[in-house]
């Protein structure tokens, strides 16, 4: 076995973080007894049904709280693939790191360890192990686990070799193509009074005449929250009118079409549309504006970058996959 190389060295050192256990988060309070048998073989080693469902238990019982039946079924059988899937690339990586015939030197296991006792149990050892009794974890099989997860971090880390920045010619192309994404939603504060027509009574003239009434009140310098709950026939009456900040496609077409070009502080004529009289206000605007290029550069090159670190992650997996023997039960 070979000592641990500098590039290695640096690569766990990043990689190693708090971890995130089963024994910090109580995953499997209230789970069913598993029936437990072999779900995979990979290269000769065997992954068991308990350790994919030790593995997806914490997605399983966020699905149960937002499925039920057939859909909770299949959503249930896609986080176990998932996690076996998971599982299996796992082995590729740790046999990978054995085949080179790597070691992680037990201070940097240790110094994990203590860490993980500091940060999650305040320092308190005997905590820990009791939590991990309680779990019927061994202190041999937990320094087990946080060793694997820390070959497999420091491996990816290894084997994802990227450039740390994105061509300038990407980034453009992205921002061209994507710019709905740095354009800020367009929105306005509107209040409306809504004047029925009452066609089916035979009061429409008579209804147009007291929409224009309104219309003249209001030109005039009445106070528009006044006059909305004065006349005003729809929901908003009580508060003045007041639709509050709204998106485009949250009113009718037509009405839309006027509150989104009417300068801030105009009343507008009156909108004849379904049978009523409308009559519009817009008190504020914000958004609709689009970030330049210069803005959006940082994100877009950090987005790419993951894009990038995921497609050399998938490929780097997907040759040791064509390399192995996998068998799934």
């Amino acid at each position: 076995m070979r000592h641990i190389n500098r590039w290695f060295a640096i690569a766990l050192l990043a990689a190693s973080g708090p971890a995130l256990l089963p024994i910090c988060c109580a995953a499997f309070a209230g789970e069913a007894e598993i029936i437990n048998g072999i779900a995979a073989v990979v290269n000769g080693d065997v992954i068991t049904y308990s350790q994919v469902r030790e593995l997806s238990a914490p997605r399983e019982n966020l699905l149960r709280s937002q499925y039920t039946g057939a859909e909770l079924e299949k959503a249930l059988k896609d986080a176990r693939e998932a996690a076996l899937k998971d599982l299996i690339d796992r082995r590729l990586i740790i046999q990978s790191f054995r085949k080179e015939k790597f070691e992680i030197p037990d201070h940097f296991v240790e110094e994990q360890m203590r860490g993980i006792i500091k940060e999650s149990f305040g320092g308190d050892r005997n905590t820990f192990i009791k939590t991990l009794e309680a779990q019927k974890y061994s202190i041999g099989e937990f320094k087990q686990k946080e060793t694997e997860r820390m070959i497999v971090q420091a491996m990816r880390a290894k084997n994802i070799k990227r450039n740390p920045i994105s061509s300038p010619t990407k980034i453009e192309e992205y921002y061209r193509k994507h710019r709905a994404e740095f354009t800020a939603k367009e929105q306005v504060k509107l209040r409306m009074i809504m004047i029925p027509g009452h066609a089916d009574t035979g009061q429409s003239a008579t209804q147009k005449a007291l929409a224009e009434e309104v219309l003249g009140q209001l030109v005039g310098g009445a106070d528009f929250e006044h006059i909305a709950q004065v006349y005003s026939e729809d929901g908003t009456r009580d508060v003045g009118g007041d639709w509050g900040w709204i998106e485009r496609k949250t009113i009718a077409p037509p009405l839309e079409k006027i509150a989104f070009n009417m300068p801030v502080g105009r009343i507008s004529n009156i909108i004849e549309y379904g049978g009523n009289y409308y009559i519009l206000k817009v008190d504020e605007r914000q958004g609709g504006t689009t970030r330049s290029l210069a803005e959006a550069r940082p994100d877009i090159e950090k987005k790419l970058l993951q894009e990038e670190a995921q497609d050399l992650q998938e490929r780097w997996i997907a040759g040791l996959r064509a390399k192995a023997f996998i068998r799934t039960f």
